[in-house]
């Protein structure tokens, strides 16, 4: 039931040793708390005077307010530990989805790795809360309690001993139809999780399409069957629920049995009757407890797990590799030799072949018809994406892929949507130089164009956006972006995937004036389908189905006549 990763993580053990403790003298409380109750009755079923109860009663009560402190204090040591373990693996996981790229998200889902993210490190904290205390408390207090039970009547021990086999053996069978019944609900939530955020990303094509109401009866085809699956869970989880309730109530009902005939009998005093009639329900409460929490366990444990698949994804090797570019300079070269990639569960297409050189500093338009490979190239450029095939050069030193440090220190990615923190303006604007000044970063936001803009917000750069904050157009964020790159002039690596893919001319034009100066002094990489920017590159990659067909000057594709002038035809509706 436990996942023996999860014993790996820091300070688990630590943490296992002091629940044991603190579960060893619980035990003993409960010990206590029935041995003095049933003392404090059979002195009251005896017509004893008051002082005769005072003592037993004070040493229950004191029992009492021992177990339940122990509890608190085990719950607090858990609550710690539990959202500490949680929070680190959190940021493990958010370390590895950087390293690993945007490869991974297209393989696994958007909504799935947010939901993992997120919602799944909320199960896992649960999971560990649970799972640790419950079984702790079903491996130790139980068996402290039939041993002295069996002091007091070892035929009820035996009879205890024996059904716990039975009742263990049900609640396997049943445990292992549940973890069928969650695996399966998990995969569905994860489903689910992916259309929902596909659907959200592509509200407004689907609306001008038209078919908005179409994919809306496919969520709730994908959501009717994320219900099914978790009632099934459900089912399995009541069923395993009354199976355990029906024996242990059966086991109690016939220890009471055999002890009212042995005390009939007069084969056994009062005391230890009525102690082991009183601690018997508490030998079966630790299981009760584990088996009403079993399926929250198994939504936590497949939540990790689903976490630990991917921490245990490999990183790229030998990242440090890369010792012939310190900064890219108007000397330094970047070559490819029939280099070959592959981007697993994306629309992109695969890279095949691809080979050109660049020198120095010039602005390259990557063009291409959605899906070509745009993407797939720039994310290769930014080391996102390992090449399978093919040789890479940087300044004349072959390195395996770009996901050398030297290199990604060296660039700045703005993507179609460029992701804005919960934090302020001027923070998010100094997100590659934490450290810079009050003066850089208003220079910054000036030189993209965020000054009027600034000027209207009553807090300026201390003005907070982000989720569940202030919000911010399209055209905004991408000048937030833009002030990004401006702020850190060492970085002289412009890797664009569609920057102004969904803004309107209007600000695809405002926003052209202020990224033309940027691109001075820079390597530039610019994917789009917008071709009007192809008259200020220097230089044109033409993609087609992952190969690249064409490059060349915008004078020299448009001599030739070929694969450039052909998706200039097809796409002159965009031209500006």
């Amino acid at each position: 039931m436990i996942d023996k990763r999860l014993l790996r993580l820091s300070g688990t053990k630590k943490v296992l040793l002091m629940l044991a403790g603190l579960t060893v003298l619980q035990a003993f409380m409960i010990l206590f708390q029935g041995k003095f109750l049933a003392q404090a009755i059979v002195n009251s079923w005896r017509l004893k005077a008051l002082v005769w109860l005072y003592q037993p009663m004070l040493f229950f009560f004191l029992a009492l307010l021992g177990r339940h402190l122990l509890n608190w204090l085990k719950s607090h040591v858990l609550d710690r530990y539990a959202s500490q373990a949680s929070a680190d693996l959190q940021q493990r996981l958010l370390t590895k989805l950087f390293h690993l790229g945007p490869s991974l998200v297209a393989k696994q889902g958007t909504g799935n790795m947010v939901t993992m993210a997120l919602e799944g490190i909320d199960q896992v904290e649960n999971y560990m809360t649970l799972i640790l205390n419950k079984m702790l408390n079903m491996m130790l207090i139980p068996w402290i309690l039939l041993i002295y039970i069996f002091t007091l009547d070892a035929r009820s021990g035996w009879i205890l001993l024996v059904v716990v086999p039975i009742v263990i053996l049900f609640m396997i069978i049943l445990g292992f139809a549940a973890r069928d019944k969650a695996d399966k609900q998990y995969a569905g939530y994860q489903q689910l999780a992916n259309h929902f955020v596909d659907a959200l990303r592509g509200l407004a094509t689907l609306k001008l399409l038209g078919i908005s109401e179409q994919y809306a009866d496919n969520v709730y085809q994908v959501s009717e069957s994320y219900r099914k699956r978790t009632m099934n869970v459900l089912r399995i989880a009541i069923l395993s629920t009354f199976a355990l309730d029906f024996f242990t109530t059966l086991s109690i009902a016939i220890v009471a049995v055999f002890l009212g005939l042995a005390l009939l009998n007069g084969q056994i005093p009062l005391f230890p009757a009525l102690a082991t009639l009183i601690l018997a329900p508490e030998f079966f409460l630790p299981l009760r407890d584990f088996s009403s929490d079993y399926h929250a366990t198994l939504d936590g444990k497949n939540a990790m797990q689903a976490v630990f698949t991917i921490l245990e994804l490999p990183l790229p090797q030998q990242r440090q590799l890369l010792t012939a570019a310190p900064a890219w300079t108007a000397d330094s070269t970047l070559a490819f030799n029939k280099v070959d990639v592959s981007y697993p569960g994306s629309n992109e297409a695969d890279l095949a072949a691809v080979s050109f050189s660049v020198h120095g500093y010039h602005k390259i338009g990557v063009i291409g018809e959605s899906g070509s490979g745009k993407s797939t190239l720039i994310n290769t450029l930014g080391g996102f994406l390992q090449p399978e095939k093919g040789e890479i050069k940087i300044n004349g030193q072959v390195v395996p892929h770009l996901s050398q440090e030297q290199w990604q220190q060296n660039f700045v990615y703005l993507p179609q949507k460029p992701y804005l923190f919960h934090a302020t303006i001027g923070e998010n604007i100094a997100f590659y130089q934490p450290t810079a000044s009050t003066a850089a970063i208003e220079q910054a936001a000036a030189r993209a164009g965020l000054s009027d803009w600034l000027t209207t917000l009553p807090a300026g750069l201390a003005t907070v956006i982000g989720e569940g904050a202030r919000g911010v157009s399209g055209g905004q964020g991408q000048r937030i972006a833009l002030a990004r790159a401006f702020l850190d002039s060492q970085r002289r690596i412009l890797l664009l995937d569609e920057p102004t893919a969904h803004l309107d001319i209007e600000t695809e034009a405002a926003l052209k004036e202020t990224m033309m100066p940027l691109f001075a002094d820079h390597l530039v990489f610019f994917a789009t389908h917008r071709l009007h920017w192809m008259q200020q590159m220097d230089y044109v990659f033409v993609i087609q189905q992952g190969r690249l067909v064409e490059q060349g000057t915008p004078t020299q594709l448009q001599a030739q006549n070929g694969a450039y002038v052909s998706l200039m035809a097809q796409m002159r509706g965009e031209a500006l």
